[in-house]
């Protein structure tokens, strides 16, 4: 468990605005003919309290955001965000990976908000709705496999923020959750926790092929590398539960000498034999590592953490690619317009003024006036303001990476996710690249191979 971070109220502001702004402009809900399968997450947000500033128990239970921003120990509390650590289960494509406490929404849930709470209280027993102020939504994606060509299902992405900060113990589903972890904002934000993940190809797939199409696979391709976040939790808890024997069972140890029977030798021998796994049918589980967050919550957190100064969360994201150089190559080649592409997109349409008190103030009969007010930090290369008389155009000469390609608080609302706008259509030129690169594997083995073939006539 990391040590607790220093009293920084710097980001509790920043959190206020946020929240505030999510709450009475929440993005649209996504509806899509491809799949009627839906699922939510809880996006769990807790002020920690600092040492020299505790709660006073018998202070008056928030109702509101004001309200809970207003009290001393949440101005010089930290913000914290709480993950879990799925459990590992045989078959499930996110087996063992860090996510956000939810699942699919079930026929009795009243909506997708009604699912993240449902789903939050049976992973890790807490009441949302008891304990929890309701901020509004990220932006909904569908989510894809088979390099983004098979739909599985909308994902919906749920804001809370706990204004409780004695909140029950978490009581972990063992099936469901082997770990829960609060991590700070402060952390997620860091450069130097950003990290990159390897990943199966084969995992990718709708099917997840396993044998030999699996090794053909990795032979050719090698891994995806993944943006990644090591997390460096405040406070964890571990689900210690294990399987108990049915009390009805007869299967009772026996430490008892006996001589061992011809049937008990032979039993022995097909044991060792089968456990010697010369064919690798029992692999070893992987060696517990760092905990890190990528893939799809990675998106949904990045997608938060943008809004959040200094508004470079996706300056530090990257594409994902292969590990061989020449299929990396190819990749980049082939996607530098496309990125390009995909960064004025981003960019178009976001109020982004230099003087922050110029901005439109909130109007209680337009919800784009939230939108306007708002996300005025957020780097760009260029910056376009289509808010004022006219729009001004400002070029930047020191942007490097991805300033600014965050969700920021757009005009119109047909707001997507940051990274699912870059990632739409990027997994079709990467699948063009990968046969370009194996185009040229057999050219130049073609090549070798003609070359050998001429030098050994030329002996001969």
């Amino acid at each position: 468990m990391a040590a607790p971070l220093t009293d920084d109220p710097s980001l509790v502001e920043p959190l206020h605005t946020v929240l505030d702004h999510l709450t009475f402009s929440p993005y649209p809900v996504l509806n899509t003919e491809t799949t009627k399968k839906r699922a939510s997450v809880a996006y769990i947000l807790r002020v920690n309290p600092s040492y020299a500033h505790w709660p006073d128990d018998n202070s008056p239970r928030p109702s509101t955001l004001a309200d809970f921003f207003a009290t001393p120990w949440a101005q010089h509390g930290v913000p914290e965000v709480l993950f879990i650590k799925r459990a590992s289960r045989k078959g499930d494509r996110w087996t063992s990976h860090i996510a956000l406490p939810g699942g699919r929404r079930d026929p009795e849930d009243a909506d997708d908000q009604a699912a993240a709470v449902r789903e939050t209280s049976e992973e890790v027993g807490l009441d949302l709705e008891a304990h929890a102020l309701k901020c509004g939504s990220l932006p909904q994606r569908l989510v894809t496999t088979h390099w983004g060509k098979k739909p599985l299902m909308v994902l919906c992405p749920y804001v809370f923020l706990l204004i409780d900060h004695n909140v029950p113990p978490l009581r972990l589903q063992p099936t469901e959750v082997a770990s829960t972890h609060w991590v700070p904002l402060r952390r997620l934000l860091q450069p130097s926790q950003r990290t990159v993940v390897f990943e199966d190809v084969s995992s990718r797939l709708a099917n997840q092929e396993t044998g030999v199409k699996k090794w053909m696979l990795s032979l050719i391709l090698g891994k995806m590398m993944f943006a990644a976040i090591n997390l460096a939790p405040t406070e964890s808890v571990f689900s210690v539960e294990t399987p108990v024997t049915s009390p009805t069972s007869t299967s009772l140890q026996d430490n008892r000498y006996a001589r061992p029977t011809p049937y008990s030798r032979l039993r022995a021998t097909a044991t060792r034999l089968a456990r010697a796994d010369i064919f690798q049918q029992f692999p070893d589980p992987p060696a517990e590592g760092p905990l890190q967050l990528w893939g799809l919550t990675l998106g949904v957190v990045a997608d938060f953490l943008d809004l959040m100064p200094p508004h470079n969360a996706l300056t530090l994201w990257t594409y994902p690619t292969f590990t061989p150089l020449d299929v990396r190559l190819s990749i980049w080649l082939l996607t530098y317009r496309f990125k390009h592409r995909k960064r004025a997109e981003l960019q178009a349409g976001t109020y982004l003024p230099s003087d922050p008190n110029t901005a439109p103030k909130p109007d209680a009969q337009s919800d784009d006036s939230h939108r306007r007010s708002f996300g005025a930090a957020t780097e760009s290369m260029v910056i376009v303001d289509r808010f004022g008389p006219g729009d001004v155009t400002t070029e930047r000469h020191d942007e490097t990476g991805f300033h600014g390609l965050g969700t920021g608080i757009r005009r119109n609302k047909t707001d997507k996710a940051a990274v699912t706008t870059l990632l739409e259509g990027y997994y079709d030129i990467v699948r063009r690249a990968v046969a370009v690169a194996l185009v040229g594997r057999a050219s130049m083995l073609m090549v070798v191979l003609a070359i050998a073939w001429r030098r050994w006539r030329a002996r001969r």
